[in-house]
């Protein structure tokens, strides 16, 4: 067991020190990634088709999960009665470089530092910006072996083309769908009035898409949910903020009511690890300036350290 803050003679509130993850060591040589998991910014927002902001998530995420960063060794969760993350070693990236108006060079960018992540063995963890920014982050799974994609999100985000637009917040599920690597997807939360047309549902489906409404996941409840998703392969995990209520996540440029609570989502992520392989996950559209209490991003870190915990349990745990 490694020394934890205590023992190595600073408290380190969080509100002392630099804000990577978790307060989790920054590695800006992304040659030297020797880690379980890595931490990716992508502050990238030129996406978004009506309130920006999500450039700013990646530091708002960052400078939340120091909240959750305490000396002691992992976490402890008495319901579970499992010390979770111990452990688990976390290094911060930094973020992609973004070149302003320049789409494809910053998506590019951002491929760029998950394939350094996946060359080195960790679990990449990239914090959005918008949902686009999953585009890349599917396009450096190229070279993997296949994923099954699992979509939290109050939207569909299928479109394939609008005025040629193809690479916004409203295509990244319809461009993995495209990828041969990707062999399916289940789409959970998408509901009320969607920015993909009905065609694009009709398309999704047609693709091996699984769309689920929150009421819907309610009705059948996490296990028959979970029953839908194929077991015993690798899931490429994608979190959209606004998947949540916006009750509790209003820091977000497109909320929608009607969303998950917090334990929806951590319970069928702990199933997802417990049935197959979580190895990628995005979290993306934070946008901390509509949400000045700070919540949403608190939410975002806290979701993100939970799962990684339980990916990490189920692995040695199977």
């Amino acid at each position: 067991m490694s020394t934890h803050g205590y023992e190595g003679g600073r408290l380190n509130l969080p509100f002392v020190g630099i804000s990577t993850f978790a307060k989790s060591p920054y590695l800006p040589d992304w040659s030297a990634i020797d880690a379980d998991v890595a931490i990716l910014g992508a502050p990238f927002d030129f996406g978004t088709q009506w309130r920006a902001g999500a450039r700013f998530g990646p530091r708002a995420i960052r400078e939340a999960s120091t909240l959750f960063a305490f000396g002691h060794a992992g976490a402890y969760d008495h319901e579970d009665d499992v010390t979770y993350l111990d452990g688990v070693r976390i290094v911060d990236l930094g973020d992609a470089d973004i070149v302003h108006t320049d789409t494809m060079a910053s998506h590019a960018a951002i491929e760029h530092g998950v394939r350094a992540i996946l060359k080195s063995g960790a679990l990449p963890v990239v914090l959005g910006g918008d949902h686009s920014i999953n585009i890349p982050c599917i396009n450096a799974f190229s070279e993997q072996e296949p994923v099954h994609l699992v979509q939290i999100d109050a939207h569909l985000d299928f479109v394939d083309e609008r005025h040629g637009v193809r690479y916004g917040h409203g295509n990244p599920m319809r461009r993995a769908a495209e990828k041969p690597w990707v062999t399916g997807l289940t789409q959970l939360g998408i509901r009320n009035v969607s920015s993909t047309a009905r065609e694009g549902y009709d398309a999704a489906r047609a693709m091996g898409s699984d769309i689920l409404s929150v009421r819907q996941v309610r009705a059948l409840g996490t296990e028959a949910v979970l029953a839908r998703i194929p077991r015993g392969v690798r899931y490429y995990l994608t979190l959209d903020i606004d998947g949540f209520d916006p009750s509790i996540a209003p820091g977000t440029g497109t909320p929608s009511h009607g969303g998950f609570a917090y334990y929806d989502v951590l319970d069928l992520i702990a199933g997802l690890a417990r049935q197959g392989d979580i190895v990628g996950i995005d979290l993306v559209e934070v946008a901390p300036d509509y949400d000045h209490s700070g919540v949403t991003a608190i939410l975002a870190a806290q979701i993100l350290l939970n799962a990684l915990g339980r990916i990490f349990h189920a692995r040695i745990s199977p």
